[in-house]
């Protein structure tokens, strides 16, 4: 028996397209809104397998690169300080330009800052590829370069997350998000060895196939249809931004609390903040405690003790796919909790001391850690306010990343007044006071449970 739905677009309406038991179509009007259905997922679907691909190759362009230009100042006789600066000048951006880039990205066409990023960081490898041709390439140079490569990774990191919410329909955001999560990893295992690999044909061999990874990331930005809607209000917006002298200071200042605020307001995001700071600073300082003592250890074993972060991070990833996995990894106190513990296990198998010890615990961190990110970042898009999810994002990324730096210095400092043993006995100890901290306190902190609501 045919029937009508009602002309007026309802959410009766959407739920009759979207459920499984409605059958098939009946009338002309539902095979046309099928149709027109149909055609936007298959578009966004690929856009969103673009984004994913300039993602994967931007991340193994910044890999490369964290290589090659260290390998550069070794190369033009750099003393161990200047060596120390450049790769000082790829890491300290995240520092200074997380919030500033959250506002940017929330305020800015994403794709457009995506572009840009890409197209200035191969215009500043080729800057550097001149030079090098000719062997004349100045530290002071590479310093600017590094900084630079440094600053707009860091924009182009917020500006993705941007992106992605864009593309990514509800009924199946896990498992996107873990496909996306599964190209970083191992964009992130195969982009060190390979900067290396190419560093050893040549700088200047390295640095054209690093503008060339660059352009191609660009290539397949430009194939993404803009996707800004209301560009009207957008503009108006914009505006009267420009009419107010004191935004660029004060408004801007504003415009960096709401993601302080924001993330704030959302209960397992503070929850989660906590919980990735405290097992990111254990794990990193534990690689340094690692390193530091690594003189006699083969380097191909060092190089595969590295990897099993990035081995672990591709198999959580692809174990987050699953509905018995996403069933036991939803956004929750229990699930970050668990993270904690079992990070707090890997850490105590680190006390053992051997790299295959290490290698082990890097292994099952990654894995944990990129289970925990598909389950953070559904928990972002779902709930975090579309304008504002890229400054609540950039919050979770700066703590993040102010504690992978203070863990090299107190990594150093700690394999060098005690054996390695006891300095990772040392880290073991912090990270089960905070997992015990954190099994007290956060249920108390939770309140009123959360649930995950549609996206906004």
């Amino acid at each position: 028996m045919c029937f009508r739905l009602p002309i007026v677009r309802t959410a009766a309406k959407e739920s009759f397209l979207n459920s499984p038991a409605s059958g098939p179509p009946t009338t002309k009007r539902q095979r046309a809104k099928l149709r027109k259905r149909t055609i936007r997922l298959r578009r966004q679907r690929s856009h969103f397998l673009r984004a994913v691909a300039s993602i994967a190759t931007s991340s193994i362009g910044s890999r490369t690169l964290g290589i090659i230009y260290p390998l550069l100042a070794v190369a033009m006789g750099a003393s161990p300080m200047e060596v120390g600066l450049v790769t000082f000048a790829l890491t300290v951006p995240g520092l200074l330009f997380y919030m500033p880039a959250g506002v940017l990205a929330d305020r800015l066409n994403p794709r457009s800052i995506m572009l840009f990023t890409e197209i200035t960081r191969g215009v500043a490898v080729l800057s550097v590829l001149v030079p090098a041709c000719v062997y004349k390439v100045t530290i002071y140079h590479l310093v600017l370069v590094a900084f630079l490569e440094g600053a707009l990774g860091v924009v182009y990191s917020l500006a993705d997350t941007a992106l992605l919410s864009k593309l990514i329909p509800d009924e199946n955001m896990t498992k996107r998000l873990a496909a996306s999560e599964t190209g970083v990893h191992f964009a992130v295992l195969a982009g060190r060895p390979l900067g290396g690999l190419l560093f050893q044909l040549g700088a200047p061999v390295a640095l054209f196939a690093n503008a060339m990874l660059f352009l191609c990331s660009g290539l397949f930005l430009s194939a993404i249809a803009d996707l800004r809607k209301r560009r009207r209000r957008a503009d108006s917006a914009r505006h009267r931004q420009r009419e107010d002298v004191r935004w660029s200071v004060r408004r801007f200042l504003a415009e960096t609390r709401i993601g302080v605020t924001e993330l704030k307001r959302h209960q397992f995001m503070r929850n989660a903040v906590f919980a990735t700071t405290t097992t990111n600073f254990a794990i990193n300082t534990v690689i340094v405690i690692f390193l530091a003592g690594s003189a006699d250890v083969p380097p191909y074993l060092v190089g595969i003790v590295l990897a099993g972060g990035g081995i672990g991070g591709a198999i959580g990833s692809n174990l987050a796919r699953f509905k018995v996995v996403q069933k036991y990894t939803r956004p929750g106190t229990t699930a970050l909790l668990v993270q904690m513990w079992i990070w707090v296990f890997a850490l105590c198998i680190t006390t053992l001391t051997e790299p295959m010890y290490y290698g082990l615990a890097t292994l099952v961190t990654g894995c944990a850690g990129s289970l925990m990110n598909v389950s953070i970042r559904t928990y972002e898009l779902r709930n975090v306010e579309r304008d504002k999810l890229a400054r609540v994002v950039s919050v979770h990324r700066l703590a993040s990343h102010a504690a992978v730096c203070l863990a090299a210095p107190l990594g150093g400092w700690l394999a060098t007044i005690g054996s390695g043993r006891n300095a990772t006995g040392f880290i073991f100890a912090f990270a089960v006071v905070m997992a015990i901290g954190a099994s007290v306190m956060m249920p108390r902190w939770r309140g009123v449970p959360e649930v995950l609501s549609s996206p906004r």
